[in-house]
């Protein structure tokens, strides 16, 4: 068995379930499954109390695991929720303050690199990883072939990490880690059916022991 620091990482979006009690339980179970790099928690449209009272069952629930608890794109609900760090979705100038303000209290990384000029902005503030794709961009079986091209290109360029968004078929995330990139996002393969969020974690993460290129020290 490898190490899963030395090869592509999977990294879970909480899914959009209206319940927190059901979220968080529906999450705890996926975790069982085995390794998770991180958690990003989206805000599905919640006004701030009722996100935060979610964040704060999910936070903990996180932690335990041993991933790290990411809240997108709200500041306030992830420092009184003790989440270890912030997704910024919006562009280089949004990621910039965030990491004025956060760093280094807080890991602070984002998306919506549409191509590879945003992407390089985003690069010259120095998060801790740049995020390829939309959180709910999953809309496929296979990840879009643009962001698999992004993260071939900036793995193979730049010391950043990066994610890229995987498909709605599990087995895109063996294609998203042979671009070398250092970890994939996935949220409809794993929790499309809650009952099997596990065994696709396992899953996923021994096709990536299997097949995923070992990164060199």
């Amino acid at each position: 068995m490898t190490s899963p620091q030395d090869r592509c990482r999977l990294v879970l979006i909480v899914p959009d379930i209206a319940d927190a009690e059901e979220k968080a339980r529906v999450l705890g179970d996926a975790l069982k499954g085995g390794d998770v790099a991180s958690v990003i928690i989206p805000q599905y449209g919640l006004d701030d109390s009722v996100f935060q009272k979610h964040v704060e069952l999910l936070v903990p629930v996180i932690q335990d695991a041993g991933a790290a608890a990411l809240v997108a794109d709200n500041s306030r609900v992830a420092g009184r929720a003790k989440a270890d760090g912030l997704h910024i979705t919006g562009n280089a100038a949004a990621l910039a303050e965030a990491m004025e303000k956060h760093v280094p209290k807080m890991i602070v990384g984002g998306g919506n690199a549409m191509d590879r000029h945003h992407a390089l902005e985003m690069g010259e503030v120095q998060p801790d990883y740049v995020f390829f794709g939309k959180l709910d961009g999953d809309i496929k079986p296979e990840a879009h072939s643009k962001n698999l091209a992004l993260g071939e290109w900036w793995s193979s360029m730049i010391a950043i990490p990066s994610i890229v968004m995987g498909g709605q078929d599990p087995a895109s995330a063996v294609a998203v880690a042979e671009t070398g990139v250092e970890f994939v996002a996935l949220r409809e393969a794993v929790f499309a059916d809650p009952a099997m969020a596990a065994s696709i974690v396992a899953q996923v993460n021994a096709a990536l022991d299997e097949k995923a290129p070992r990164f060199e020290d």
